[in-house]
């Protein structure tokens, strides 16, 4: 069975929770032994981090404030966010970034909360989980001039054109592809752009609850994306990459555990 890990996972979700021991059966089942669980905010962090504590051979998380939640921002975060990421589980800063698409928190609270991610990131040493709609140019700013002090960063969901994937690729940033590929009006431009990314900085990723694809048969009841839709994913990227299956999921595997030092299991 091919082996793939989920690089992000908004597993403390509700529609995941309540159907939990059976989502994880699910992706077992499908071959995605690891998963990643998104922190998106300082509560969802704590929660992610109990979870990778009920399922400590399967699961890793993020800490971090998604933009969405920067108006969140506070004195106390970011010693909450430090004090998380000593954890155990914790292998990554994150998901932190911009996202002026319908600025649920102020442009300016945004810019706040991902420099002060930066800055912890390079601090600690830890890999960056990464957010980007509609504020690339500033993004990439900010990105930019904290470069050099970070190692490992994923633009995580890369929806983008090609101009932009060029960007994070010349400040050497690992690319996560979801469910968007599979999207027949949407994700045209990501399917021309994905064999742009070099092998050894793709990653995968379902995003799950969100971005079910489009092309998924049978449907889910529920609309609702989980990891066990992630093989599919595989398969669509494979196609695009004029690519065998096999050796992708085999890159990916290994690009996960690299990226986020993940044991093998």
């Amino acid at each position: 069975m091919i082996e793939l890990v989920d690089i992000g996972v908004n597993l403390t979700n509700k529609s995941l929770l309540r159907d939990l021991e059976a989502v994880m059966q699910r992706a077992a089942e499908a071959g995605v032994g690891q998963m990643v669980v998104t922190g998106t905010s300082i509560e969802e962090s704590r929660q992610a981090i109990a979870l990778c504590q009920r399922y400590p051979d399967r699961l890793v998380s993020t800490c971090g404030i998604h933009p969405h939640h920067a108006s969140e921002w506070n004195a106390d975060s970011l010693s909450a966010l430090e004090s998380m990421a000593q954890q155990d589980c914790v292998h990554a800063i994150g998901e932190t970034g911009l996202d002026f698409n319908r600025n649920y928190s102020p442009p300016a609270a945004q810019e706040l909360a991902f420099e002060q991610q930066l800055e912890l990131a390079a601090r600690l040493q830890m890999p960056l989980f990464c957010h980007q709609r509609d504020a690339h140019q500033r993004f990439v700013e900010m990105l930019g001039d904290a470069r050099d002090a970070i190692g490992r960063v994923v633009v995580h969901c890369f929806t983008d054109s090609r101009e932009a994937l060029m960007h994070y690729l010349d400040l050497d940033c690992y690319i996560g592809i979801t469910g968007w590929i599979c999207d027949e009006r949407r994700g045209l431009e990501l399917q021309q752009v994905v064999k742009l990314v070099p092998a050894n900085r793709l990653l995968l990723e379902t995003d799950a609850p969100y971005l079910l694809p489009r092309d998924l048969e049978p449907k889910s009841p529920s609309r609702s994306n989980e990891p066990a839709n992630l093989p599919h994913i595989l398969r669509a990227v494979a196609r695009h990459r004029d690519e065998p299956e096999a050796q992708l999921a085999a890159q990916a595997l290994e690009n996960s555990r690299v990226f986020f030092d993940l044991p093998a299991i």
